[in-house]
């Protein structure tokens, strides 16, 4: 249980890092101007740091729930196969909604999967790397 709720942490703050890394760099501010019209122009910092907290307690718990359902034996390619799945139903759908319902260019579109793919990519293999079931 100590071991989740570490992971947990980390992988919150994880999340906080590299969304910050992902959507405040010059590349994305520029590809992200045809959300300016709609975005907040400011952000509420503690507010974002629980949420992303609240990630990382979600998302480590989910991989401990569906881990033996994973394939392989190894927790890394368990961890790669749980960043493939939650990429596809936090980045892909969330894209393929936004490409539909917004007048978004398509090289916005593709930057939020590239980066997206990265970031489930770099927590599912830090849970693979530091998750075992506590059963």
């Amino acid at each position: 249980m100590i071991q989740y709720l570490i992971v947990s942490v980390v992988s919150g703050i994880l999340f906080g890092v590299m969304d910050g890394l992902i959507n405040a760099n010059p590349l994305a501010q520029r590809l992200y101007k045809a959300y300016k019209p709609i975005a907040k122009t400011s952000l509420n910092v503690p507010v974002g740091i629980i949420i992303d907290l609240v990630y990382g307690f979600v998302m480590a718990g989910i991989f401990l729930i569906l881990y033996t359902s994973l394939p392989s034996e190894l927790g890394i390619v368990k961890g790669i196969s749980f960043a493939f799945l939650a990429w596809f139903f936090r980045v892909v759908m969330s894209v393929a909604s936004q490409g539909m319902m917004f007048n978004v260019p398509v090289r916005a579109l593709l930057y939020t999967l590239l980066t997206g793919l990265c970031e489930m990519l770099v927590l599912g293999i830090f849970y693979g790397w530091t998750l075992t079931p506590f059963i």
